[in-house]
């Protein structure tokens, strides 16, 4: 399926590993112009190693003037971005109860915050062009219970804010959409480590809870990602779509 992505300008956050990566991988077979952001240099030259046609920003998006900086020096470089892929996500903390507040602080800036503002930046320039892409990475368990609670309300906020800023901007052309993945396994991942340590209590995990009787792959993840992007998909507006195996449970 030709997706006509060729020469568009995609930055993704979080792109040096796991998800994000696969994303850029995707991006670059659609001949697009790809930069990613991560906040380890390390992360970020091993992935260009991988990726080849890539540009690399090092940027903590939990910080105001860094976000600020980041879009500001990357329209500097690139005139213009079409797509901004909000990938950044994880949490700390235990149950609710246990957990101390700078745990929740921190999950929101990370999962929530820094996507509000980073959106925004660039729907300045997204406006001038009168056209522009936006994919917040969510999760299933921004829907229901499961996991962290700092986790799973900051990609609920997530989820209500991707539909109300995709019914904000869309007459501008410009489309907000949001992916909720299930379980995904990658080497670097939480679910990649959780094996690890205990693969027999992961593989009765998986048996019981995914349907689909194996982790999703971060490629699954971002062929759903780039469709989203091109003209294929342009009466998708405001939707969060599950990924998952049919791992989640609810209805709606």
């Amino acid at each position: 399926m030709e997706l006509n992505l060729a020469k568009k300008n995609v930055l993704i956050i979080g792109g040096s590993k796991g998800i994000g990566l696969e994303i850029a991988k995707r991006f670059i077979e659609e001949n697009a112009n790809v930069s990613i952001v991560g906040r380890s240099i390390e992360h970020l030259n091993e992935a260009k190693l991988q990726l080849k046609n890539v540009t690399t920003y090092q940027s903590d998006i939990t910080n105001n003037y860094e976000r600020e900086g980041l879009i500001e020096k990357y329209i500097l470089d690139h005139d213009h971005i079409d797509i901004l892929i909000n990938n950044a996500g994880g949490s700390n903390g235990s149950s609710i109860l246990e957990t101390p507040m700078e745990n929740f602080y921190e999950a929101f800036e990370l999962n929530y915050f820094s996507t509000v503002h980073l959106s925004k930046l660039v729907i300045k320039h997204m406006k001038k062009q009168g056209r522009g892409n936006i994919i917040n990475i969510s999760s299933i368990y921004g829907r229901e219970s499961g996991g962290k609670a700092t986790y799973n309300n900051s990609k609920a906020a997530l989820i209500s804010f991707t539909k109300a800023l995709a019914s904000e901007v869309i007459k501008y052309g410009i489309r907000v959409n949001s992916i909720a993945p299930g379980s995904v396994y990658h080497e670097s991942g939480v679910w990649g480590r959780l094996t690890r340590e205990n693969p027999y209590k992961i593989e009765e995990f998986v048996k019981n809870d995914i349907p689909a009787g194996r982790f999703g792959t971060p490629e699954e993840i971002a062929d759903v990602v780039v469709y989203l992007t091109s003209e294929k998909a342009s009466w998708i507006v405001g939707a969060t779509i599950n990924v998952d195996g049919g791992q989640s449970k609810m209805n709606f």
